[in-house]
């Protein structure tokens, strides 16, 4: 309890910041939770009922995440990130049902979906009306949908009120994505939170992030980005007689 209580006296400090202080140094204002600890979900919701932009781990690199139907977090978001609004960003569901009802999935089996997913894959497919923040990816119509192998990552999505997150890498637009929070100091005190599960993964190949493909098209897939789960991606496309658009 006195952890809970510490971290969101924390977190009320950092809101109420007079304006004398907001164009000084921040970064030692910003919460820093370890994913174990008992106030870190509570602490992370309340950041995202805010509109605030939060760091956490995830099963590949560390992430940018926000509320993706919030019009001003998902600007934030791109502000902090360096990224140009139509570079598009995926969202974070908590199972598949929520990946069916954020994303137009009905060409895609369960028993494919459930066999790609949670993991280290992102699903690009036509997005659903339950996605109204205009901001979000505005030069397309897909969305690229993540369910991480991450415990924490799928309990904050489960108490977020089954809503989605926007979710991007934990770094400056073309800078290397973060396996530990201290790689990504500098964007610390623009962010709500910070959420540490210490290193995450044990080479460098982690750094590549999530393997993306397109499944839009029924009957074929496009690899949009390598990632680190390509070799299985493609295994399963094969055996679910999935055919190629386009190879890198």
């Amino acid at each position: 309890m006195r952890r809970l209580q510490t971290c969101l006296h924390r977190l009320v400090r950092a809101h109420h910041t007079s304006s004398r202080m907001q164009h000084q140094t921040s970064e030692l204002r910003t919460p820093v939770c370890a994913v174990g600890d008992e106030a870190a979900l509570q602490l992370a919701r309340q950041c995202l009922l805010g509109g605030q932009v939060i760091a956490l781990p995830t099963d590949t690199v560390y992430g940018l995440a926000c509320d993706a139907n919030n019009e001003t977090a998902i600007q934030r978001l791109y502000e902090i990130k360096g990224r140009d609004e139509h570079k598009p960003v995926a969202i974070c569901v908590h199972n598949i049902e929520a990946l069916r009802r954020f994303g137009q999935a009905a060409h895609l089996s369960d028993e494919l979906l459930t066999r790609l997913l949670p993991g280290p894959l992102t699903i690009v497919i036509e997005r659903t009306a339950q996605l109204s923040n205009r901001f979000l990816n505005p030069s397309t119509s897909k969305i690229g949908i993540r369910i991480p192998d991450f415990n924490f990552m799928r309990d904050l999505c489960a108490v977020w009120q089954e809503q989605p997150l926007a979710l991007t890498s934990a770094n400056r637009s073309s800078a290397p994505s973060s396996l530990q929070v201290s790689e990504f100091r500098s964007l610390w005190p623009q962010l709500g939170a910070v959420f540490d599960a210490g290193r995450i993964g044990l080479t460098e190949e982690r750094r590549l992030a999530s393997t993306v493909i397109d499944l839009a098209t029924p009957g074929y897939f496009e690899i949009v980005r390598a990632g680190v789960a390509l070799k299985p991606t493609l295994s399963l496309m094969d055996e679910f007689g999935i055919r190629p658009r386009k190879m890198l």
